[in-house]
């Protein structure tokens, strides 16, 4: 076939093919009608609050209610974290109580066990997060761990199916088996920050001789709540012979 005229069928095919059967919404399962967005319907597309500058320059924490240029949060002034720089693609708000597209796709993803949500969350992060990542240039993947316990019941890990998007697109290695979760902890997100500290703590480990002595690594984890697990990885890391830690998420709670 002619590969000039090969894409044109293509999109004539696509086109033919969401006409017939419509793409469903990832946040809502409504129908998606046009291209204006891939993922998600014109109704949660618009609520998605992307984070853009200024920002917590360390932390990534979005200022949305203020201008100028990127610098340091309160918090990350008061305790310096292990990793170099984090960011997130989209972010929503830590109550629980609020609906909100960006929180009931996550849930569904990690909850509701929808493996098949992992390429196209994967893809909006990597694509989303580009001027970040370009300016990482790290050598290694990592995706947080799960227990062995907790990934026997969900069926995969989360974090490692983001991490692979992110690897697909920027030619980058991916390793899932760097960090180890030795202990199992009580789930995150009713604890205060200072509990999430502790409930951390001394849970992850790196496996034996991996090798990680000045290399560059870029941590993958699907939420930055208060950073805790980030920064507890990240300190393992470091201990473990990395040069630098960069962490990058799909979503974080403000």
């Amino acid at each position: 076939m002619d590969p000039v005229l090969q894409p044109k069928l293509t999109d004539r095919l696509d086109w033919l093919v969401d006409w017939l059967y419509p793409p469903r919404c990832r946040a809502c399962g409504g129908r998606i009608y046009g291209r204006d967005a891939e993922y998600l319907c014109s109704g949660c597309w618009p609520q998605i609050r992307l984070v853009s500058h200024p920002l917590c320059n360390v932390c990534g924490r979005p200022f949305f209610d203020a201008s100028g240029d990127d610098h340091h949060c309160a918090a990350c002034l008061a305790r310096q974290p292990y990793f170099v720089r984090a960011r997130a693609w989209g972010c929503y708000p830590k109550d629980d109580r609020v609906e909100h597209p960006l929180r009931q796709v996550v849930q569904k993803f990690k909850y509701g066990r929808k493996v098949s949500l992992g390429k196209p969350l994967g893809r909006l992060m990597a694509q989303g997060c580009q001027e970040f990542l370009k300016g990482c240039h790290v050598d290694l993947i990592v995706p947080v761990p799960l227990h062995p316990k907790r990934l026997r019941w969900r069926g995969f890990n989360q974090s490692l199916l983001l991490a692979r998007q992110v690897s697909r697109l920027y030619e980058v290695p991916v390793d899932p088996f760097v960090l180890c979760r030795e202990r199992e902890t009580v789930p995150q997100t009713q604890l205060a920050e200072d509990e999430r500290r502790k409930n951390v703590r001394g849970a992850f480990a790196t496996y034996p001789g991996k090798l990680l002595k000045g290399r560059s690594v870029l941590l993958v984890d699907d939420v930055y709540t208060s950073g805790a697990t980030a920064n507890e990885c990240s300190r393992v890391l470091v201990r473990g012979g990395a040069r630098e830690v960069y962490v990058l998420t799909l979503a974080r709670t403000v």
